[in-house]
C-alpha cells in the first residue's frame, strides 16, 4: 500500500526580496509540516506552481491545472499537481508591483505587446494574485489529482458547507494498493474507491504491471501535434542522447509531450535530465553538457535561438527543427520502413482504401485512449525487432550474492548483421541500454509484456512482414493488452466529484482562501499513521519466474557476403588444406593455400577453419613441424586480418585457445607457440575484447559449478548459439540458484559466494597470462621502433591499419611511468604491459565483485607473470633466428637499354593488382599473372618490376612491367596485403602518364629506410634540377645521374654565328632543285632484323631491348649523315616552304614582285620572339622593321605568320598567339567609338592593320575547290545541327553524309576512303553560320533566329581570324574590313591536365572495381578528355573548310603554343597527304611542334621547376586526335597506329632529346641542333627520336601502315 498524496501545499504571490518588480511564491501553508521519513519535502516547489514567473494581473482568469515533474537526488520522481485561480490582490501585494505595472502601461502606450485574455477585468485598478494548490505525490495518478483540488476549490467558491481541514486531511491520509492489481485476490483489492468527505466517490485502479509506463492519450496527442516523421526523429534523437526540448503555450501539453516520448522509449528507461515545465527562473539549465528532454514556455522561445546542440520541437506549430552541427542517425533498414508504414496505418486507417473504386463501409475509429495504445504497441514491436536474441549475449559474471551481468555488444552487432549501423551501435554505447541490462539481464524475476513478446512472437513478426493486415492485427492485440493494464477494470471507472458551476471564477469571491487549521489536519494525519502502524506491513506481491531468452538471434536483413559467401565448394576447400597440412601433403597444401586465403574472406570459412583446427587440437596435434607451424600460422593470420577491434564474429574469440595450443619444437627444451607469430592485430589491442572474452570464460566456469559434470557446456560453442536440448544455459542455471538463494542456510551461501569468487580470481590469472603472450613482442629489443610506427597506444583509436609485428610497443607509448626493471629496453615493453593488464584487472574485478585482498594480490602477480614470460621469449627469439630462412625466389634482373645504369638494386616487392582485367585471371580470363614475387629495379631512364606470378598453378612465367622514370605523375605510400602475408605491409603506388600503374608491397625483409631511399632516388631522377641531368643528357657520361654536370665552356658557335650559317644554308637550300621524295618501301623479309622479345615491358616499347649491337652498328653513321646547319634547315621549314612555293629569302631590293610571300630572316637573332624559329614566312609587302611592331600586340610577342598554302586555293594558313588589348580588338573597338580618330590607335595597332591587309593582299581573289584529295571531303554540315554528346565516340565527327543530290555517297564505316566523297562546286554559306552559332562558339539567337549579320557576313571573307571567345567578345569589326573575326570557346591547358588525370585513374583505375558495371565508360565520359578530342576535331575540320572555300584563316588562340599548334597540325594533317607519310608526319611535328616552340619540358614536368605544374599531355592529345583519324581512315595513312603510340610514349620518357626544352633558341643554347665535327658517334646510341625510326625502319617495318593505298607520295602543288 502507499499514500496517494504525501503533501498538500497553498502557495501565494509575495513581493519579492531584492524589491524588483515581479514577485515570487510564498508557502503559505503545507501538511504536513513534518516531512515523511522516507519522502523529504521536495525544495524550490514555488517556482514550479508558475513556471513563467509570479505577476498581478488586471483581469480574472479561470483557473488552471497542470502537473509538473521533479527529480530528487535519488532519481525518484515527484509528481507536483498545481491548480492555480486568482484572487484580488491585497494592499501589500499591490505596492510590491506597482514599478512592474508602470512598466505594462509604458509598454502599452508605446504600442507594445499587452496581455489579453478571456476574463473579464475587475473594477478599475483592482489587480488579482495568483495563488495555487499543490499536490505532492510520488504516484502519478493526474486524474485523480485533478478531482481532488478541483474539489478543494469548488469548495471554497461555493462555499459548501464542507471543513477544507477534513478533506486535506483525507486526501494525505488516503491509502491505494500497489501495482499490480491482477494478482490480488478480489477487485476491491486493486480497484479502491475513495471519498474526501465531501460527498464525492473517486475510483482508483491501479495498474497490472508497474514495469509498464502509464501514458493515458499522450502518445496520440504528440502524434497528431508534430507527425510521424517528426516523431520518430525525437524518438532516435532520445534513444541516441542528444537534447530534445519541446515548446508550447501550454503546460499540460509539454507534460503530455514528455510522458509520451517517455512511454515510447519503453523497455528503456531515460536516465538523464527529465524536466517537462522548466521554470523560467532556470533556463540556464538549457545550456547543460549532458542530454536532457524538457519543455518550456513557448514565450521563452527567443531564449532558445542560441542553442546550437538542442532539437527544439513546437508542439504548437508541429515542426521539429534539427540544428545543422547534430547528426541524428535513423532506424536501420527495413525497421524504418515498415515503422512508418504501420504507424499510417494506425493513425489514418482510410489510407489503404483511398483508391477503392468501392470502399468498404469504415468501421468506427479506435478512441483516442486506444489509439494511443496501438501506437505504444508498434514502438513495442520496434525493440522486440531490434534486440530480439539479446539474452544470448547475456554473460551471467556472478550468480551470488547479487547477479553481475555483462552484455556482449559485439557478438550482438555481429550476429544482427548491424555492425556498420550507427544507430543502434549508439543505442547499446547509451545510459539507457547500461540500465536495461541490469535491470533486465536479472534471470529470476517478475515478467511483463516486453519479455513474452521479444521471446516468443519474434518468429510471427518475421512472418508477418509482407502482410500488413496481420501486423495491424498483432498491433491492435497488444494494445488491447496494454489498455487492460492501465484499465484492468473499466466496468467501476466511476467519479462522482463537485464541479463549480458556470463562470464561478468572475463571481467576487466572499472571503480569500481561508487559512486552515494546522492542528486538525495535523491530528487526521496523526490518527491515521497510528492505524498504519498496528496493521501488518504491506508487501508487494510479486510473482518471480524465469525469464524466457527466446529463439536466438538472427540478422535483421539476410546479407550474403559477396563473392566470399557461405560456399560449400570453399568450406570443403579449407578442409581439405588443412588435411593436407596435418598428413604431411605439403605440395598439395602449396597449391590449395590460394584459394583458401581467398575464402576465409567470408565468415563461414573462418568459423569452419577455427572448428577444424580445434579438432586436431582435441586430437593431440597441435605441436607441428616447420611447414605445418607456417601453414597454420598463416591461415591464422589471414583470419585475424579482417577481424575489427570489436571481434563481432568471434573469430579472435576462437582462436584464441588455438594459438596458445598449436607450437614447434625449436631446440630441446625451447617451444615456439603460435601466439607469437599472430601478435599484428589491432583486436589484441582492445581492452573491449579481453573483457568480453573474459566474462564469457567466467560464465562458462560458474554454470560448470552448479551443474554435474555431463552437463558441462561445449567451450567452443559461440556466444548466441542456441543449447542443445538436453543442456541448460547459463541463464537457467542463474534462474535455478537465485530461486533457491532464500532457502539456503547462510554457510552455504557463504561457500558458494566464495567459490564464485575463487572461479572469478582464477580467471583473472588466466587472463593475465594470455595478455602477456600476445602483447608482449618476440623480440623486445625492437620494441622502440615497432612504438614509433604502431600508433596504437589509445585503445579506442585503433584502427585496422596495423604496420608493425606487435602490439606492445604501442601500448608502451601512452605510459610513462617507472616499470621497475633493469633493462631500458625491456622494462619499456614490460612496464607498458603490465600497466595494461593491471587495468584491465582493475577493471572485470571490480565489476565481478572480487575482494579488495585479492585484487592486491593479482597486482602483485602480474608484474612476475610478465617477466616470466620475457625470460622464456628471449630463448624463443635465439633460436627462431637459428632456422632456416624461407627459400625465396631467385631475383630476375632486367636487361638494360644501351647507356642505361641501374641506380638501385632490385627490392624485394609483390606487384599487386591494378584494377585492370589484364594478368589477373578471374571473369577476364587467362591465367593470374597477378600477383606477382620479385623485385622492383631502378635505373637512370626506368622503374622496372621483373617476377614470377605467386599463383602456382600458373607456371613458369615472367612478368616485366616498367615505364621512363620521367614519366611519373604521381607516387603514393600505400597499405596493402600481400599475397603471402595477409597482414597490411608498407606499399608503393606509382603511375604514370604512359598509363602505366605498378602498385607493389614491399617484402618484410625490406626495411623502411630502403623503402625511404627508394622513393627519394625516384623523385631526384624525376624532377632533375637542369635538363642537363635528364636520361638523354646523361646517356653514356661519367656524372652522377640526376646531378647537373660541372660547369663548362661552350665550345660550340656563338649565336650571331648560327644566325649567319642558317641564313646562309637557308640560301643555299632555297636554290636547290626540289626532288620528289622517294615513296618509303619496307625491308623485305630476308634483310628483316630478329623479331622484338616477348617479354617486353610493353606494347610501345617493343623494340627498345634489342641487342646493343643491332642497335648501333658501326657503319650505320656516316661522317655525312651528321646534323649540321645545312640539314638543320633543310630538315626543318625551308625544305617544306619550299615544296609549298611560300616565297624566296631574296634581299628586299631585288625582291621577286611575283611571289606574295617570303622568307624572313628577321628572328635569327630571336630577338622579337625566342619561341619562334629563326625564319618566318611573312606578305611580300611588309618590311623586317615593321615586324616588331606588329609583334607588340600579340602575346609572347608571336604575331601572324604563315605555315601551310594550299595548292589548289592558294589560301594561306597563319598562327599567332593571342590578341593583347591594344591589337585587333583595340583597333576594331577605336573604330566603332563615338569619336573615331587615327590618334587614339599607337603605331603597333597601325602596323597590325597593315600586316594583316599584306596577308589579304597576297591571295587570289578565286579558287578551284574542286578534285582536291583532303580528310575534309565529306561533309561537315551535320556537325553544324547536331553536336555529339560526350558519350558518342569521336569517330561520328567523320561519317560521310550526303548533304545534297549531287554529292556521292561515300561508303561508311571503319574502312572507307574519303576520295569517293568529294563534293563538286566551292563550299556555300553554311560555313561561317556554324562558326557562329554552334557549341563552341557565339550562342545561337532565341527563337530560333539567324545570327547578327554584323558579326559574319554571308559573303565569304578573305580572312578568317579565330581567337578565344572571351577575349573577342563584343567586339563587332566594321563590315569594310576585310577580314572577320571568329570567337570560339576553347579549353585551357589546366583542363587539359585535370581531363588527363581522370583519365588516367579510368584506365588504370589503382584498384578493382568494388561493384560490377560500366564504371570505365561512366569515368572515361566523367574524364570529358573525348569532349575535348571532339572540340578539337570540330575546329580543325571546319578551318580546312574554309581553307578550302578560298578564305585564308589565323589561328590566333591563348599564347600560341598549345591549342593553336594542334589546330594548324591538324588541319595541315587533313589537307595535305603528304604529312600522312612517314617523312611527312616527322616534318609537320618539327615545324609546327618543335621550331614554333611548343614547351615540352614545361609540359612534361621535365625538370625540379615544373614540379609544381604537373603533366598537362598537350601533344598527346593532338596524336590522340591523329589517331581518331586514322581509325576512320585507315587506308590515307603511310605510318601505322604503333607509330603514334610511339612517339605517344617517347615524348614523355626522355630518353631522346628531341622532345626537350621548349623552344629552338634553348636547343641552340644548350647545343642540340648542331654537333661538332669530327666528334665520334659511332659506339653512341641514339639521340634523336627520329634517327633511332630511321633504324628500326631499315630492319623491321614496325612503323609502316600495309593497308597505305592513298596517293602520299604526291605533293599538292
Amino acid at each position: 500500500m502507499a499514500r496517494l498524496a504525501d503533501y498538500f501545499v497553498l502557495v501565494a504571490f509575495g513581493p519579492h526580496p531584492r524589491g524588483s518588480g515581479e514577485g515570487q511564491g510564498q508557502i503559505l501553508q503545507r501538511f504536513p509540516e513534518k516531512d515523511w521519513e522516507d519522502n523529504p519535502f521536495p525544495q524550490g516547489i514555488e517556482l514550479f506552481c508558475q513556471p513563467s514567473g509570479w505577476q498581478l494581473c488586471p483581469e480574472r482568469s479561470p483557473p488552471t491545472f497542470f502537473v509538473a515533474v521533479l527529480t530528487d537526488i535519488n532519481s525518484e520522481r515527484h509528481y507536483c499537481a498545481c491548480l492555480t485561480f486568482w484572487e484580488p490582490a491585497g494592499p501589500t501585494q499591490e505596492a510590491a508591483c506597482t514599478e512592474d505595472a508602470a512598466v505594462r502601461e509604458e509598454n502599452a502606450d508605446e504600442g507594445g505587446p499587452v496581455q489579453l485574455s478571456p476574463a473579464t477585468a475587475g473594477p478599475p485598478g483592482q489587480l488579482f494574485a495568483p495563488k495555487t494548490l499543490v499536490l505532492v505525490s510520488r504516484l502519478d495518478h493526474a486524474e485523480v489529482f485533478r478531482n481532488s483540488l478541483g474539489l478543494i476549490y469548488t469548495i471554497h467558491v461555493e462555499g459548501l458547507n464542507v471543513g477544507l481541514e477534513n478533506v486535506v486531511g483525507n486526501l494525505l491520509t488516503c491509502i491505494i494498493p500497489l501495482a499490480g492489481g491482477s494478482q490480488l485476490d478480489s477487485v476491491e483489492d486493486g480497484v479502491r474507491t475513495i471519498s474526501l468527505g465531501a460527498g464525492d466517490r473517486q475510483v482508483i485502479q491501479t495498474p497490472l504491471t508497474d514495469s509498464l509506463p502509464i501514458s493515458r492519450c499522450s502518445v496520440a496527442l504528440l502524434f497528431r501535434q508534430l507527425g510521424i516523421a517528426n516523431v520518430l526523429s525525437l524518438f532516435c534523437a532520445a534513444l541516441t542522447e542528444h537534447k530534445v526540448l519541446f515548446l508550447s503555450r501550454s503546460y499540460q501539453r509539454l507534460s503530455d509531450a514528455c510522458r509520451g516520448l517517455l512511454a515510447l522509449l519503453f523497455p528503456l528507461r531515460y536516465s538523464f535530465t527529465y524536466v517537462p515545465i522548466l521554470p523560467a527562473q532556470l533556463l540556464e539549465v538549457l545550456s547543460t553538457p549532458t542530454p536532457f528532454i524538457i519543455g518550456v514556455n513557448a514565450a521563452f522561445q527567443a531564449e532558445t535561438q542560441e542553442l546550437l546542440d538542442v532539437i527544439v520541437a513546437d508542439l504548437d506549430g508541429g515542426t521539429v527543427t534539427v540544428p545543422e552541427c547534430v547528426h541524428i542517425p535513423a532506424l536501420p533498414e527495413p525497421l524504418h520502413s515498415q515503422t512508418h508504414s504501420v504507424l499510417s496505418m494506425v493513425l489514418d486507417p482510410e489510407l489503404e482504401l483511398a483508391d477503392l473504386a468501392f470502399p468498404p463501409p469504415m468501421a468506427s475509429a479506435s478512441s483516442l485512449k486506444m489509439q494511443d495504445k496501438e501506437l505504444r504497441a508498434v514502438f513495442l514491436r520496434l525493440f522486440a525487432q531490434l534486440l530480439q536474441g539479446y539474452r544470448w549475449c547475456l554473460h551471467m559474471v556472478r550468480i551470488h550474492p547479487e547477479p553481475v551481468i555483462r552484455f556482449h555488444k559485439a557478438a550482438f552487432l555481429g550476429q544482427r548483421g548491424l555492425v556498420e549501423d550507427d544507430f543502434l551501435m549508439k543505442v547499446l554505447e547509451g545510459m539507457a541500454f547500461a540500465g536495461f541490462v541490469s535491470e533486465r539481464g536479472v534471470p529470476y524475476r517478475p515478467t511483463d509484456l516486453f519479455d513474452e513478446l521479444v521471446a516468443h512472437e519474434v518468429a510471427r513478426m518475421r512472418a508477418d512482414e509482407n502482410n500488413p493486415q496481420r501486423v495491424l492485427r498483432h498491433v491492435k492485440e497488444l494494445a488491447e493488452q496494454l489498455y487492460k493494464n492501465e484499465n484492468p477494470y473499466p466496468a467501476v471507472a466511476m467519479h462522482k466529484v463537485q464541479r463549480p458551476g458556470e463562470a464561478s471564477h468572475l463571481r467576487r469571491a466572499p472571503r480569500p482562501f481561508p487559512r486552515l487549521d494546522e492542528g486538525t489536519v495535523q491530528w487526521i494525519v496523526d490518527q491515521a499513521t497510528a492505524k498504519m502502524q498496528g496493521a501488518p506491513p504491506a508487501v508487494k506481491a510479486e510473482r518471480r519466474t524465469t525469464v524466457p531468452s527466446g529463439p536466438p538471434m538472427t540478422a535483421i536483413v539476410e546479407r550474403s557476403s559477396g563473392l566470399h559467401g557461405n560456399s560449400a565448394r570453399r568450406l570443403e576447400v579449407v578442409r581439405n588444406c588443412i588435411s593436407c597440412v596435418f598428413e604431411g601433403k605439403m605440395l598439395e597444401a602449396k597449391k590449395l593455400l590460394p584459394a583458401v586465403l581467398r575464402a576465409l574472406k567470408g565468415r563461414a570459412a573462418r568459423r569452419c577453419l577455427t572448428q577444424e583446427l580445434h579438432l586436431h587440437v582435441q586430437q593431440n596435434r597441435a605441436v607441428l613441424d616447420h611447414q605445418q607451424f607456417d601453414f597454420v600460422v598463416r591461415m591464422m593470420n589471414c583470419c585475424l586480418q579482417d577481424c575489427t577491434s570489436l571481434d563481432e564474429h568471434g573469430v579472435a574469440a576462437a582462436l584464441l585457445p588455438l594459438v596458445t595450443a598449436f607450437c614447434r619444437k625449436l631446440s630441446p627444451g625451447v617451444t615456439q607457440f603460435a601466439y607469437s607469430c599472430v601478435q599484428e592485430h589491432v583486436v589484441w589491442s582492445t581492452p573491449q575484447f579481453w573483457e568480453a572474452m573474459f566474462y564469457g570464460d567466467v560464465q562458462t566456469h560458474i554454470r560448470a559449478l552448479y551443474l554435474e559434470p555431463a552437463e558441462d557446456r561445449d567451450p567452443t560453442q559461440q556466444v548466441g548459439e542456441a543449447p542443445a536440448e538436453d543442456e541448460r544455459s547459463a541463464l537457467d542455471v542463474a534462474s535455478e540458484q537465485r530461486r533457491l538463494w532464500p532457502t539456503l542456510s547462510r554457510e552455504k551461501q557463504q561457500e558458494l559466494v566464495q567459490k564464485e569468487e575463487s572461479t572469478v580470481f582464477s580467471q583473472a590469472i588466466h587472463y593475465a597470462n594470455r595478455m602477456s603472450y600476445l602483447l608482449l613482442p618476440l623480440d623486445t629489443s625492437k620494441s622502440r621502433l615497432l612504438r614509433e610506427r604502431a600508433g596504437l597506444g589509445d585503445p579506442e583509436s585503433a584502427s585496422n591499419s596495423l604496420l608493425t609485428s606487435s602490439m606492445a610497443g604501442s601500448v608502451a607509448e601512452s605510459y610513462d611511468t617507472e616499470s621497475g626493471f633493469e633493462d631500458a629496453e625491456t622494462c619499456d615493453v614490460a612496464g607498458a604491459v603490465v600497466r595494461f593488464i593491471n587495468r584491465f584487472v582493475d577493471k572485470v574485478c571490480t565489476e565481478s565483485g572480487v575482494t579488495s585482498d585479492h585484487l592486491k594480490g593479482l597486482h602483485v602477480m602480474v608484474p612476475d607473470i610478465v617477466q616470466m614470460h620475457i625470460e622464456t621469449l628471449e630463448a624463443v627469439h635465439r633460436e627462431s633466428k637459428r632456422l632456416p630462412p624461407i627459400q625465396k625466389p631467385k631475383l630476375l634482373r632486367p636487361r638494360l637499354l644501351p647507356g642505361e645504369e641501374c641506380v638501385l638494386d632490385g627490392l624485394r616487392v609483390y606487384l599487386l593488382p591494378d584494377g585492370r582485367e589484364e594478368g589477373a585471371g578471374g571473369s577476364a580470363g587467362g591465367p593470374a599473372l597477378l600477383p606477382a614475387e620479385g623485385a622492383v629495379f631502378l635505373t637512370t631512364y626506368r622503374v622496372i618490376f621483373t617476377g614470377m606470378p605467386t599463383d602456382p598453378l600458373v607456371g613458369e612465367q615472367v612478368v616485366v612491367r616498367s615505364f621512363p622514370v620521367a614519366a611519373l605523375t604521381k607516387e603514393k605510400r600505400v597499405s596493402v596485403q600481400t599475397p603471402v602475408e595477409p597482414l597490411l605491409q608498407d606499399g608503393l603506388q606509382l603511375r604514370s602518364c604512359t598509363f602505366q600503374l605498378l602498385k607493389m608491397a614491399f617484402d618484410e625483409e625490406v626495411g623502411s629506410d630502403s623503402a625511404e631511399l627508394f622513393r627519394k632516388q625516384l623523385h631526384k631522377l624525376r624532377y632533375p634540377p637542369d635538363v642537363r641531368g635528364t636520361f638523354a643528357f646523361t646517356l653514356g657520361s661519367a656524372h652522377t645521374p640526376g646531378r647537373p654536370p660541372r660547369a663548362t665552356k661552350d665550345k660550340g658557335p656563338s649565336l650571331r654565328t648560327l644566325s649567319r650559317n642558317l641564313v646562309k644554308n637557308a640560301k643555299k637550300t632555297m636554290g636547290r632543285q626540289h626532288v620528289a621524295r622517294k615513296k618509303y618501301h619496307p625491308p623485305g623479309w630476308e634483310h628483316r632484323g630478329p623479331p622484338p622479345p616477348e617479354d617486353e615491358e610493353d606494347a610501345i616499347s617493343v623494340s627498345e631491348e634489342l641487342e646493343p649491337s643491332t642497335l648501333t652498328p658501326a657503319s650505320a653513321l656516316k661522317p655525312s649523315d651528321r646534323m649540321t646547319m645545312s640539314s638543320l634547315v633543310e630538315r626543318a621549314c625551308c625544305r617544306d616552304y619550299q615544296r609549298l612555293g611560300l616565297g624566296t629569302l631574296s634581299s628586299s631590293l631585288s625582291r621577286a614582285k611575283s611571289e606574295p610571300f617570303r622568307i624572313s630572316p628577321v628572328n635569327r637573332m630571336y630577338a622579337i620572339c625566342r619561341s619562334y624559329p629563326g625564319l618566318l614566312i611573312v606578305p611580300q609587302s611588309v618590311q623586317d622593321n615593321a615586324l616588331q611592331r606588329v609583334s607588340r600586340c600579340y602575346r609572347q610577342n608571336r604575331f601572324p605568320v604563315v605555315c601551310w598554302r594550299s595548292g589548289r586555293s592558294k589560301a594561306v594558313l597563319l598562327r599567332s598567339g593571342g590578341l593583347h588589348s591594344k591589337g585587333v580588338v583595340g583597333l576594331f573597338k577605336a573604330q566603332n567609338a563615338p569619336s573615331p580618330g587615327q590618334s587614339q590607335a599607337d603605331s603597333s595597332s597601325l602596323e597590325q592593320e597593315k600586316y594583316l591587309q599584306a596577308v589579304v593582299s597576297s591571295m587570289p581573289r578565286c579558287a578551284d575547290a574542286s578534285g582536291r584529295n583532303t580528310l575534309s571531303g565529306f561533309s561537315s554540315a551535320h556537325m553544324g545541327s547536331h553536336v555529339p554528346s560526350p558519350r558518342a565516340r569521336v569517330t561520328t565527327l567523320s561519317n560521310p553524309m550526303a548533304a545534297s543530290a549531287s554529292r556521292r555517297t561515300a561508303p561508311r564505316g571503319k574502312w572507307g576512303s574519303v576520295r569517293a566523297s568529294g563534293r563538286s562546286g566551292v563550299l556555300g554559306g553554311d560555313v561561317g553560320s556554324r562558326l557562329a552559332g554552334r557549341d563552341m562558339l557565339a550562342p545561337p539567337q532565341a527563337n530560333g533566329a539567324p545570327p547578327d549579320p554584323g558579326f559574319l557576313r554571308p559573303q565569304r571573307a578573305p580572312l578568317y581570324i579565330i581567337g578565344d571567345k572571351a577575349q573577342l567578345k563584343g567586339v563587332r569589326p566594321d563590315p569594310l574590313q576585310q577580314w572577320e573575326l571568329v570567337p570560339i570557346e576553347v579549353f585551357e591547358a589546366r583542363q587539359v591536365k585535370t581531363s588527363f588525370k581522370k583519365l588516367l585513374k579510368a584506365c588504370v583505375p589503382g584498384c578493382p572495381a568494388t561493384e560490377p558495371g560500366p564504371s570505365f565508360l561512366r569515368s572515361l565520359e566523367d574524364s570529358e578528355w573525348l569532349t575535348q578530342i571532339h572540340k578539337l576535331l570540330q575546329v580543325s575540320v571546319l578551318v580546312v573548310e574554309l581553307l578550302d572555300s578560298g578564305s585564308s584563316v589565323l589561328v590566333s588562340l591563348e599564347d600560341g603554343w598549345d591549342i593553336t599548334t594542334q589546330v594548324v597540325s591538324l588541319v595541315q594533317l587533313l589537307s595535305d597527304p603528304f604529312y600522312r607519310t612517314l617523312e611527312g608526319f616527322r616534318l609537320l611535328v618539327e615545324k609546327e611542334w618543335l621550331s614554333f616552340g611548343h614547351r615540352f619540358s614545361h609540359r612534361g614536368a621535365h625538370t625540379l621547376a615544373g614540379q609544381s605544374s604537373g603533366v598537362t599531355p598537350v601533344f598527346l592529345q593532338f596524336l590522340d586526335c591523329v589517331h581518331q583519324v586514322h581509325l576512320q581512315f585507315p587506308m590515307e595513312f603511310e605510318f601505322s597506329p604503333f607509330y603514334l603510340k610511339f612517339l605517344g610514349y617517347h615524348h614523355v620518357s626522355r630518353r631522346f632529346r628531341t622532345f626537350l626544352l621548349d623552344s629552338d633558341y634553348e636547343r641552340i643554347e644548350l647545343g642540340l641542333l648542331y654537333e661538332e665535327k669530327g666528334e665520334p658517334r659511332g659506339q653512341q646510341a641514339c639521340r634523336s627520336v627520329w634517327e633511332y625510326v630511321d633504324r628500326l625502319s631499315k630492319r623491321t617495318p614496325l612503323f609502316y601502315n600495309y593497308m597505305c593505298c592513298g596517293p602520299t607520295a604526291t605533293c599538292p602543288t
